[in-house]
């Protein structure tokens, strides 16, 4: 095995090379380029495709996007959407394990009414504990201005992204759309905030059917460099709540979830999949130069993962697995739900997927003074059957927005959820709220700043 790709497969399993010893020195652009150039030969799943003589002389990012096998709909409608590099590559590892410097909320921008340069903000989440849940910001609000200038298409982006303080213009809405400003702004601090992907959990028991509901919200085993695995065991407590409830049928709300690690994903059908230890979950396809070497490295194992179920595990006993969807759904959100579809029936409710049917690792060589990481596709995932055919995106059996009218997760007046109950029990257990069907046209979501993100937009 050459050393190009030993060095990329310790990469490949998690082991990044480090500088904690001592200060090294910046690379130059060139160095810097002639490896992100190697990189991407050895690992880029389109290597085959990568121009034989690029400019090495530019900067490394657009030298990194010059390599790309980028996705048009009718030139190349199988090429890449989702490789990206950062030029900070503390700041990608950290946005990986859940961390970025934030006010706390996630939100999606729009313009309102179409048409006009109007921008408004809707607070789609709220992080538990970061300076925005502190002030009391909540799912549902709206934000139409920050420091007393009215949000627009000219300016939004320097308003939300400025240095210090941001003070908040918050507004409500009626039933007929109208919005209403607030008299009494919120100042938010940005910090550095760390995301607890396990986000909320409740059980309803309606008509006799015990129900489980699950908001997860990335798939990441731990807070950044905790080495606890403390989100993988939060989730297979949930789960084992649920079991020793007699909880029959589970409602997985993945609808903000863009993805994250693969053993998270395995973890999480492990514990909800009928399934058993050697049933395959998903299957992975590299490029024709590193496959050879891996299989005489690792054998055929190295291409697979299997499920790993628990004592906790509830696949057994469900009668339904219901999985809530948007547009941002994507990645290792939608390995799940690929790798669980031969062994169970998964019906998806709400949006279509993001269509991400391939995988990336990080690459980074800070030891060589290497300032940049790189997030390029290696993989394409498939199922125990051979199926990647979702690169346009899981196509729900109910097609559900979410509207501009948010309440509680848990609540079921939501949309969303009130599908899935209605799906489960056969009848609403709430009268059926129907959001304002109102003239917004979405621009930006805070998710696509997320490190799973990809331009992912919310109805």
């Amino acid at each position: 095995m050459s050393s190009k790709i030993f060095f990329g497969l310790l990469l490949l399993i998690g082991v990044t090379a480090g500088c904690k010893d001592k200060t090294v020195e910046p690379a130059t652009i060139s160095t810097t380029n002639q490896w992100i150039y190697d990189m991407m030969k050895e690992w880029y799943y389109w290597n085959d495709k990568m121009p034989d003589k690029p400019d090495l002389t530019q900067s490394p990012t657009d030298l990194f996007n010059s390599l790309l096998y980028k996705y048009d709909a009718n030139l190349r409608p199988d090429g890449d959407r989702f490789s990206w590099i950062q030029e900070n590559v503390q700041e990608l590892k950290s946005s990986l394990g859940g961390i970025k410097i934030s006010t706390g909320i996630e939100f999606r921008l729009f313009y309102y009414p179409t048409g006009s340069k109007n921008v408004v903000g809707l607070v789609q989440y709220v992080v538990p504990g970061s300076p925005a849940a502190a002030v009391g910001i909540k799912r549902g609000d709206f934000f139409t201005g920050i420091a007393n200038q009215p949000l627009t298409a000219d300016n939004y982006s320097k308003l939300l992204n400025s240095e210090g303080p941001l003070t908040y213009t918050l507004a409500t809405m009626d039933n007929q759309g109208n919005l209403i400003n607030s008299d009494q702004p919120k100042t938010i601090t940005k910090v550095e905030v760390q995301s607890d992907p396990v986000f909320f959990d409740s059980l309803y028991q309606i008509n006799g059917k015990k129900i489980g509901y699950l908001v997860y919200n990335q798939f990441n085993p731990e807070p950044y460099k905790a080495d606890n695995k403390a989100y993988d065991k939060k989730l297979t407590e949930k789960i084992g709540n649920f079991k020793n409830n007699n909880v029959r049928s589970l409602i997985l709300d993945l609808r903000y979830n863009s993805g994250g690690y693969v053993s998270s994903a395995t973890h999480l059908a492990s514990l909800i999949g009928r399934v058993t230890a050697q049933d395959k979950f998903y299957i992975k396809e590299y490029n024709k130069t590193v496959t050879p070497a891996l299989l005489k490295e690792f054998k055929e194992t190295f291409f697979y993962e299997t499920f790993s179920p628990v004592s906790q595990s509830i696949g057994s006993q469900l009668d339904h697995l219901i999985v809530l969807t948007s547009t941002g759904t994507a990645s290792a959100s939608e390995l799940l739900i690929n790798g669980l579809k031969p062994f169970m029936e998964v019906t998806v409710i709400g949006g279509i997927t993001a269509g991400k049917n391939v995988g990336s690792i990080t690459i980074s060589n800070e030891k060589a003074g290497i300032t940049y990481g790189l997030q390029p596709i290696v993989t394409k995932s498939f199922n125990s059957l051979m199926q990647s055919d979702y690169s346009g995106g899981f196509i729900p059996e109910v097609s559900v927005k979410e509207g501009l009218l948010l309440f509680p997760f848990g609540d079921p007046r939501d949309p969303l959820l009130s599908e899935a109950l209605f799906k489960i029990v056969g009848s609403r257990t709430v009268r059926k709220v129907e959001s304002p069907q109102l003239p917004a046209t979405d621009i930006f979501s805070s998710f696509s700043q997320n490190a799973w993100g990809s331009n992912m937009f919310f109805d």
